[in-house]
């Protein structure tokens, strides 16, 4: 494990988040998908269903693709992190949950409204990355045909795609079928 476990868990919810619509289309277009998602991610606290909670966890999504775009340049990935920071009030206290007893940090509170309290733990696990040296862990699918968002959490930091669309597996087997065709002479069936 590279970070702490809530951490991780968070950085992988963030893509997550992130690539419900980059991939496949929307895949948070109503409350039941945005419980699905809630729910497999355990986000705890106060949840309102109702149309405006489901546009402010969309107006995260966006400003968390706008970071990992902006992985690249530090200075600004930095800047909008601590913006998401100082909007969401993000105030750390240590806590512990029956499902995950080992202590780890909320940095909002449980009746805050839920794209505060997301916004609020995301940006940390970034802030994370940033104290870190790791920004380069934030990284944008290398499929040329998918801008799906990774966090790469390999030791080596050699992950480059995504696990959204099978660009791993697709791109392989291009390279493959590439490298067959220039050995034997004959034309790539894509």
């Amino acid at each position: 494990m590279l970070f702490s476990h809530d951490t991780e868990v968070t950085l992988r919810a963030a893509c997550a988040l992130v690539n419900s619509d980059r991939a496949d289309g929307e895949q948070m277009g109503d409350q039941p998908a945005l419980d699905a998602y809630l729910n497999s991610w355990g986000w705890t606290g106060r949840r309102d269903h109702d149309e405006a909670e489901l546009e402010s966890v969309h107006k995260l999504r966006r400003r968390l693709g706008r970071i990992w775009a902006a992985a690249d340049d530090e200075v600004r990935a930095v800047g909008q992190i601590n913006a998401l920071l100082a909007d969401t009030k993000a105030a750390p206290w240590l806590t512990r949950h029956p499902e995950m007893p080992e202590w780890h940090l909320h940095l909002a509170s449980i009746h805050d409204p839920l794209a505060q309290r997301m916004g609020a733990e995301m940006a940390m696990s970034l802030a994370d990355l940033v104290r870190s040296g790791e920004l380069r862990r934030l990284k944008i699918c290398a499929a040329p045909d998918c801008d799906a968002v990774l966090v790469d959490l390999s030791r080596n930091r050699s992950r480059m795609f995504c696990d959204a669309g099978n660009c791993g597996n697709r791109q392989h087997v291009a390279a493959y079928r590439e490298r067959r065709s220039k050995e034997t002479g004959e034309a790539v069936d894509r």
